[in-house]
């Protein structure tokens, strides 16, 4: 079964046409998590066979990781953040991180979404 997931100005590529930092990145992090597909359009999005999502920009550098239902893997996220979580929230696990100028977005698997400046200091939350 295939997902049809794409807006519509996305362009299907394959895992090879991905940029360098891109594959590296899934390569490292989802070692043995099957590739189902990726698109392009104003960067670069890849779905994989585990329900990951991963969200690039053109030059490659990860923007977001979204884990339905399973942790997001620890080495992509900073270790003050870790550390926070860990310290305040220590039943929950990370489900998605996104990158946003000047800061991390974090969701845990309850729906709280929390907020870091870019250095991992904790900002804010939403419920």
């Amino acid at each position: 079964m295939t997902l049809n997931v794409f807006a519509a100005n996305d362009r299907p590529v394959t895992f090879q046409q991905l940029p360098q930092k891109a594959q590296q990145f899934i390569n490292t992090h989802f070692s043995g998590v099957e590739f189902l597909s990726a698109t392009v359009d104003d960067d670069y999005e890849v779905y994989l066979g585990n329900g990951t999502k991963v969200e690039f920009t053109l030059q490659g550098d990860w923007k977001e990781v979204k884990c339905p239902g399973s942790a997001v893997p620890a080495a992509i996220i900073p270790a003050a953040i870790s550390k926070y979580v860990k310290t305040n929230f220590p039943n929950t696990i990370i489900v998605k991180i996104d990158k946003k100028y000047g800061g991390y977005d974090v969701e845990l698997n309850t729906d709280m979404e929390l907020k870091f400046d870019k250095n991992g200091n904790f900002i804010g939350m939403d419920d």
